[in-house]
């Protein structure tokens, strides 16, 4: 995207280093991934990008190292990312700075350039978002801004690469010249003087028009007004949950025929190459078969979620969902940040874990980290889909639409857990007052389509897929192992199963299901399938089949409406899977609060699960 060489005069012969800062949401990460291609995830909302990143690009004989720098809306050393932020510029390393602001809401943005010229003279800064701006009206002279801040200031859409050439070659400019010219504060160095100065600047050097900005703040009220938010955030997430469903019911079907009629070819092939039998059957009937599983029950309903639930951060509508969670969280005694972790643990809880770190008191961080793995990620919608499919969805054309109300009832009930556990946390083991925190509302944007949708599933479906497939193979493996080694009159997975059978029973399940939810440790996805590849291993059912004849299986094993709730339930809240486990060792440094995260959803569903047993066998549901 970035020509080799740039129009000029300056000899481009030696390494230099450029700091990226600016405000959250400026599209600064957009700027740093396309001049460097390294592909940070970008989101619209505050909270995406939480620690540096550099990278590099090269022109003609000059390599040049960009810092992306954390968002931030002051240098003042409150928050971890303004002391990184700060700490970054004050060391020397960079040479220059670009400043990404926001064309359409200008004012913000001058405050923090304001904040780096008293720093540093060596700066440029970046008109991002320039686009957006002329589509609502907003018209910015950046020769006149320049002329003003004495420093250049480039109109850009980085999303496009339009001005980014010219971008570089104004960082290059001031990173090797001389001797920069000094800049003599014209604004008061204090934070009402510099909010007054930014102000004053963007009334001379901005004009808006009047252009279709009521309709955004009408759909703001409704997305965040007191009385319609929550019945709008419900609506909006259950929409999700129906698409979802009723658009991955075909595919899976369509996937597992496919690989109904692979399975007698592979075998045949392996049968040919003459590979002993038991191998043969241990790489059929366990990796192949459970793999299958996975494959043809994950992969539809995450081709669907993906994109869908992209596109509403895109767009700016989780933000917003943020925002609504703030004051819950806050009554909670528990940091409004958490909301934005929460919303990360949907999509993945290693993912929300990590976001942790823009919470800044280490006690609502340690909150937010022990209880991000209450609200169900990505690999646990196949299962609760499949099994509210099977169990508690008519039939006809409204069965995707009682689905999708039964799979958002559970979503609530994740979100309320997380809220109740974070204020018996607040209260007991970590006792505080909730701090308080800047949350941006973004504007509302036309999502980037095509750009959501490679990104959705490459970035996100292909690589939890590929995750889950890296663990079913081998638990697969193992599973068919434990079902033909002997253990005296019956195999090893019947001793096994038979074990642990007490223990299920009491929560509504039984072994087999619990043996599954052991061996599924490494990946949440791959819970069912072991399941039924453990009831198939005792059945004469020998092939793949739709839904319907999963929920034959499941039945003819003695599963009814009340085992299928007490699994759910169980799936919705128990121990986090490995790689959750590792992140909160790595950001906790503490074996104890890691075994805690553990400890604290295994608790919440062994008793939801063992009242709901007790409360069904007394209706006569089991």
């Amino acid at each position: 995207m970035i020509p080799e060489a740039f129009p000029g005069s300056l000899p481009y012969k030696r390494s230099c280093t450029i700091a990226l800062a600016g405000n959250p949401n400026v599209g600064k990460s957009t700027v740093f991934n396309a001049l460097t291609g390294l592909h940070q995830h970008t989101g619209n909302w505050a909270g995406k990008t939480v620690e540096n990143a550099e990278g590099q690009l090269r022109i003609g004989d000059c390599t040049i190292t960009l810092a992306d720098l954390p968002g931030v809306y002051s240098l003042t050393p409150r928050s971890a990312e303004e002391r990184a932020a700060r700490e970054y510029l004050l060391s020397g390393r960079a040479d220059a700075v670009i400043v990404v602001c926001d064309a359409t809401a200008l004012s913000r943005g001058i405050h923090l350039v304001l904040q780096i010229l008293e720093l540093t003279n060596r700066c440029v800064v970046c008109c991002n978002l320039m686009d957006e701006a002329e589509y609502r009206g907003i018209h910015v002279d950046c020769p006149a801004l320049a002329a003003v801040l004495g420093v250049p200031v480039i109109p850009a859409d980085a999303r496009r690469g339009r001005g980014l050439p010219a971008l570089i070659e104004a960082a290059l400019t001031a990173a090797f010249a001389d001797s920069a010219p000094p800049i003599t504060p014209f604004w008061e160095s204090t934070p009402t003087g510099r909010v007054k100065c930014a102000r004053e600047l963007c009334r001379n050097c901005v004009r808006q028009e009047d252009r279709g900005e009521a309709w955004r703040r009408r759909l703001d009220r409704l997305l965040t007004g007191r009385l319609t938010a929550f019945p709008m955030m419900a609506l909006g997430l259950a929409l999700i949950f129906w698409i979802t469903i009723r658009a991955a019911n075909v595919p899976s079907s369509y996937l597992n025929a496919l690989f109904n009629r692979i399975e007698p070819h592979l075998l045949t092939f392996l049968q040919a190459i003459r590979i002993p039998s038991p191998v043969t059957q241990a790489l059929v009937y366990g990796v192949w078969r459970v793999t299958a599983w996975v494959v043809s029950v994950m992969l539809p309903p995450m081709a669907v979620f993906f994109p869908l639930f992209t596109l509403a951060e895109d767009a700016g509508l989780l933000p917003r969902i943020a925002f609504n969670l703030d004051r819950a969280f806050s009554c909670c005694r528990a940091c409004g940040k958490q909301a934005l972790t929460t919303c990360m643990g949907f999509g993945c809880n290693a993912v929300g874990v990590t976001g942790c770190r823009i919470i800044d008191s280490p006690r609502e961080r340690l909150i937010a980290l022990l209880t991000n793995s209450f609200v169900p990620c990505n690999g646990r919608f196949p299962t609760l889909i499949a099994l509210i499919s099977l169990f508690f969805a008519g039939t006809g054309l409204f069965s995707s639409v009682q689905s999708a109300v039964i799979l958002f009832a559970l979503i609530l009930l994740s979100l309320f857990m997380t809220l109740a556990i974070s204020r018996l946390l607040s209260a007991t083991l970590l006792r505080g007052l909730p701090s308080s925190f800047t949350l941006e509302l973004p504007p509302y944007r036309r999502p980037q389509v095509l750009r959501v949708l490679l990104r959705s599933l490459l970035d996100r479906t292909v690589f939890v897929l590929g995750r889950a497939i890296s663990a079913a193979a081998p638990a697969g493996l193992t599973l068919w192992l434990l079902g033909n080694i002997p253990a005296g009159d019956t195999t090893l997975l019947t001793r096994i199963a038979g074990f642990l059978d007490p223990v299920g029973h009491f929560l509504g399940m039984d072994g087999v299901i619990m043996l599954a939810f052991i061996l599924s440790l490494p990946a949440n996805e791959i819970m069912l399938p072991i399941a039924l590849m453990g009831y198939l291993s005792q059945s004469t059912i020998s092939e793949l089949g739709s839904l319907d004849v999963l929920g034959q299986l499941l039945r003819a094993n003695g599963w009814t409406s009340l085992t299928a709730l007490c699994t759910m339930f169980f799936s919705l809240f128990h121990w986090p899977c490995a790689t959750t486990l590792l992140t909160i060792r790595k950001e906790t440094g503490s074996w104890r609060y890691t075994a805690l995260a553990a400890l604290l959803p295994t608790a919440v569903g062994v008793i939801l699960c063992t009242l709901t047993a007790s409360v069904g066998r007394m209706l006569g549901l089991g």
